[in-house]
Parts: C-alpha cells; structure tokens; sequence
C-alpha cells in the first residue's frame, strides 16, 4: 500500500491506492506534533505492514508567508547585512517607482554582520577574533532572536569561519541553522 500525505497548518490530507481503489482522509493537523496526524492518516487508511508512506507539508511556506514563526537573527559578513532585503531583479513591479517595499524576511535590527573574510577560492582572509564571537553572541541575546541563521560569504568554499560561529551562537540555547550545512553552494 502506498499513502500520500500533505500536512499543512490546518488539515492533513492523507490518499492511498489500494485494490485499484483512490481512498482519501482529511483530518485536523496537530501542531503541536505533526507526525500525530500522519500516523493517524496511516491508521485511518488501513496501513499497518509494508506500507510506503510519501510525506510532504506546507507548513513552512505556510509560516513564512503568515510571517508565524520564530523572530529570527540572520548572521553573514560584515557589510552584507542587507543582503536578504535587497533581494534580485525577479519583482513584480520592478520599474514601479511608487511601489512598496515588502517585508523583509528578517527585520534590520535582526541582522548581524561578522567580521570576517573567505575568498571565492576558500582561503580565510580574516577570522573573526574570540572577542568580536562574544561582541556577537551579546547581540544577538539581547535582540531576542529565537533562532539564529548563518550564512557568510564563501562558506560553501571552506566553512571553518562559518563551523566558529556556529558554536558561539549555538551557547545561546536557540535553534541555530548554517549555509554550509544546509546548501553549500554559491549565493548569498
């Protein structure tokens, strides 16, 4: 037996094809713990042994496009703070003047630069010294973040800078995400 299912924020939406037959269940999500509402779509649907379960959710594009989820420090080298507001050329109403800005995923006095410098060939130019690592940590404590995401220039090129502020940020308690673990590739 194969089931689909589709957790999103407010109803999980189990299908299976079994005996050439398309069942579908509907059920209230479980915020609180997803996998409650996918194992009961398995139950509900009659899975028990060899069943191939396919799982896929909305419920992180649900919460960056409600803006729901944890304040967030975005941390990246010195003098790229604004990296993640300046955005491409892919907008909507790019040659509108009078159009508005629209909300930045992270807010400005969430963005924390580093100072730092890899090359594009990966050769650390400057480290950030235990001091500034602590400067950082200070700030980012007292902004109320509630999770931190780092992402510094050429770290897929060699992330050691990347891995050090990692371990200083990781003191505060607070989830901590980095690019060269996540997607070690080119791009801010």
């Amino acid at each position: 037996m194969r089931i689909a299912i589709d957790t999103g924020g407010t109803f999980t939406d189990c299908v299976c094809l079994a005996d050439a037959k398309l069942r579908v269940k509907k059920i209230f999500s479980t915020p609180a713990d997803p996998s409650r509402a996918v194992l009961e779509g398995v139950r509900l649907l009659g899975g028990a042994e060899n069943v191939e379960v396919r799982h896929g959710t909305t419920v992180g594009t649900n919460t960056m496009l409600e803006r729901t989820g944890a304040r967030v420090a975005f941390v990246t080298t010195a003098g790229f703070e604004d990296t993640i507001a300046i955005g491409r050329q892919a907008r909507a109403r790019l040659y509108d003047w009078f159009a508005s800005a629209p909300e930045y995923l992270v807010a400005k006095e969430l963005r924390f630069g580093v100072v730092e410098r890899v090359s594009a060939e990966g050769e650390i130019l400057r480290e950030p010294t235990d001091g500034e690592l602590a400067t950082l940590v200070g700030a980012v404590r007292e902004s109320g973040a509630e999770a931190a995401a780092i992402s510094l220039l050429f770290s897929f090129a060699n992330p050691k800078t990347e891995k050090r502020v990692e371990a200083a940020l990781r003191e505060l308690g607070i989830p901590v995400s980095a690019s060269h673990r996540i997607l070690p590739e080119f791009r801010e």
